[in-house]
């Protein structure tokens, strides 16, 4: 990255020139081609159609987790304790890869042998671009929203694309 101060050649991705020390974090922010790219760094996870996600307590089977994701026909389940708090999220990905190879079965093993505990969570004001590199970044399909200690929603990879499909189609791009 060239200094606009001194013209020095930087390393790309470099926080400070080498040459006379200017600060260089604002030159390396994206820089959006289409107004669909500006509004993926300007939307919010607020602006996603939001809907309370099912839940599951820890202890309850895997079998009444499977029936949950098929019920609710969602690829993934927040998982809660007593208070209801956010302790894991537990995936169809989470059952197969643990099933996987396995011998027996395991229908009657609780949830939280199989969900990913502690899950990486978004808030609602977060940008969808940050969110998206986040998923990305964890090979996530499923982020629980937490605002204020509550589960408020869960971003999915499904429900991001239909929300850029939507803004496609009404020629906002």
């Amino acid at each position: 990255m060239i200094c606009p101060n001194c013209g020095h050649d930087n390393v790309p991705g470099a926080e400070q020139c080498a040459g006379c020390e200017q600060d260089l974090t604002h030159l390396d922010r994206p820089q959006p081609l289409y107004r669909i790219e500006q509004e993926i760094l300007e939307d919010r996870v607020r602006d996603l159609e939001l809907t309370q996600p099912p839940t599951i307590r820890a202890d309850e089977t895997v079998q009444a987790a499977l029936t949950a994701l098929v019920k609710h026909k969602v690829g993934a389940l927040l998982v809660v304790d007593r208070d209801d708090k956010l302790v894991g999220l537990l995936s169809e990905r989470d059952i197969a890869l643990r099933y996987a190879g396995q011998p027996g079965c395991h229908a009657d093993l609780p949830v939280e042998k199989f969900m990913t505990p502690a899950p990486v969570t978004v808030t609602p004001s977060e940008p969808l671009a940050y969110v998206l590199q986040k998923m990305d970044a964890g090979n996530y399909r499923h982020l629980p929203v937490v605002e204020d200690g509550r589960i408020v929603g869960m971003v999915s990879v499904r429900g991001v694309l239909r929300f850029v499909a939507r803004r496609l189609r009404s020629g906002s791009h």
